[in-house]
């Protein structure tokens, strides 16, 4: 039995939290496509965003300044758990017997159990700030609903959540603690919307997507000036609030002593996560500092980047919301209802989706068998149960550490495990009963979404 005593994780103090966000959009060779208003197809101007967003928020969506100041009262809610640790997976790399080294960011010690409240909150306080008396939200697995639910409850907001039916049926507990923190939840497709009732007028039983429920969510915000919306991933100002996490976790890599990561990986939806993450690293690569291979990895269910078209489409599925050009399946495609609902987006960040094309960032799609058999070898070695969303990027770091095996390669791999999966243990229990399945998604039934497409 080893006895060796080595050091597991790697921690900053309240003191050295990083206090800008940092806005990647100054530093690319060139600026990603502005989206476009749905009727004229002209440049979307801040008041179309304005009857959904405050214009502090719209003014970060927009932004040129590569740094963003924290306000104090964001910095002192995110003290409640930030700085997050960054681990070294010293009995994963010993199970598989890899001389890579692999470390993770776990954002799942938040209020919420992910990374979705380093963006509820300042969207929270920016709407206060602005009279704003409710939110409205979409979210899919759930987390990105308990982190806004638990941001309200901190700045008196009403916060009323449409949660994708096919989470809603499988994660009742998510929508507990939704309503533990406040929040309001309603299975998406709802009567309660235009845009609900005509997708539960096709199938009574509709799994729902984050589209459906953006369109319900928005069509609510629009009719009444005291409720705005928010969104958990997507958008360029959410993707700047979850910088904090590469910014963290730099200084901690210094900490371990190493140079920078050889490879990062991260498991890409909408894109918040990985962004958050990839993007205080692509600044270093783009500067010279570093040259980590920078990998979104997506399921193969919902294969946004590497089979999506790179396309202006709208952000929800009733065509309510300005057009965004991103890599895209289609506004009107309802992936299958696997188990990381989180990651059920027709489309991928407007932002990431132009880093791609710009050949900064590559892109692979794994099935969930294959995820969740990373995600079961990761909680017997490290003991954390992961939740379904980063069981993708823990499944692109173990083929990547085989790699290593295999060439003998000391390689340093960075994983960002966004959260926990305390609340995805069906989803567990299906992989270990053998009964969990991997949807093919045909090129037929791809090609039927993104005949849909507006033409731009």
């Amino acid at each position: 039995m080893d006895e060796t005593v080595r050091q597991h994780k790697y921690v900053l103090d309240e003191s050295e939290m990083p206090t800008t966000w940092y806005n990647i959009v100054p530093d690319l060779p060139s600026p990603p496509p502005p989206a476009l208003h749905p009727g004229t197809h002209e440049p979307a101007g801040p008041e179309d965003f304005a009857p959904l967003f405050p214009m502090d928020l719209i003014l970060q969506e927009v932004s040129e300044e590569r740094y963003i100041d924290i306000p104090g009262a964001v910095l002192d809610v995110y003290r409640q758990w930030r700085p997050s640790p960054l681990f070294r997976a010293h009995r994963l790399e010993a199970a598989l017997g890899t001389p890579a080294r692999i470390y993770y960011k776990y954002e799942g010690v938040s209020p919420a159990g992910s990374h979705k409240p380093n963006t509820a909150v300042p969207q929270a306080y920016y709407n206060k700030k602005a009279g704003v008396k409710k939110l409205t939200t979409e979210t899919g697995a759930g987390q990105w609903g308990t982190a806004l639910a638990f941001a309200c409850a901190l700045f008196d907001l009403e916060c009323e959540v449409w949660q994708v039916g096919a989470s809603y049926d499988a994660k009742p507990y998510r929508r507990l603690m939704i309503e533990t923190f406040g929040g309001e939840v309603h299975r998406s497709p709802s009567a309660l919307t235009e845009a609900g009732r005509s997708f539960l007028a096709q199938d009574p039983n509709h799994p729902g997507s984050l589209g459906i429920a953006i369109s319900e969510a928005v069509e609510v915000a629009a009719q009444d000036p005291e409720i705005r919306y928010a969104l958990g991933s997507v958008l360029n100002h959410v993707l700047l609030h979850q910088t904090i996490i590469g910014e963290e976790a730099l200084l901690q890599m210094a900490k371990a002593g190493e140079t920078g990561p050889d490879v990062i990986v991260g498991c890409t939806g909408g894109g918040s996560n990985f962004g958050g993450l990839a993007f205080p690293f692509l600044r270093e690569k783009m500067a010279g500092t570093m040259s980590p291979i920078i990998r979104a990895v997506e399921p193969a269910s919902c294969p946004s980047l590497t089979r999506g078209t790179y396309a202006y489409d709208f952000g929800d599925s009733a065509g309510m919301t300005p057009l965004m050009k991103m890599h895209t399946l289609g506004s009107q495609f309802i992936p299958d209802p696997i188990h990381a609902g989180g990651l059920r987006y027709h489309g991928m960040s407007p932002l990431i989706s132009h880093i791609y094309e710009l050949g900064l960032i590559e892109a692979i799609a794994v099935p969930q068998t294959e995820c969740f058999a990373a995600g079961l070898q990761f909680a017997r070695t490290e003991g954390i149960v992961p939740a379904p969303e980063p069981t993708h990027a823990l499944a692109a770091a173990v083929q990547e550490a085989l790699r290593a095996k295999e060439t003998g390669e000391e390689t340093v791999i960075l994983t960002a495990l966004c959260g926990h999966g305390h609340f995805d243990l069906a989803a567990y229990e299906a992989y270990l009963a053998g009964v969990m399945l991997d949807e093919d998604v045909t090129d037929d039934r791809l090609a039927l979404a993104l005949a849909e497409v507006p033409t731009v």
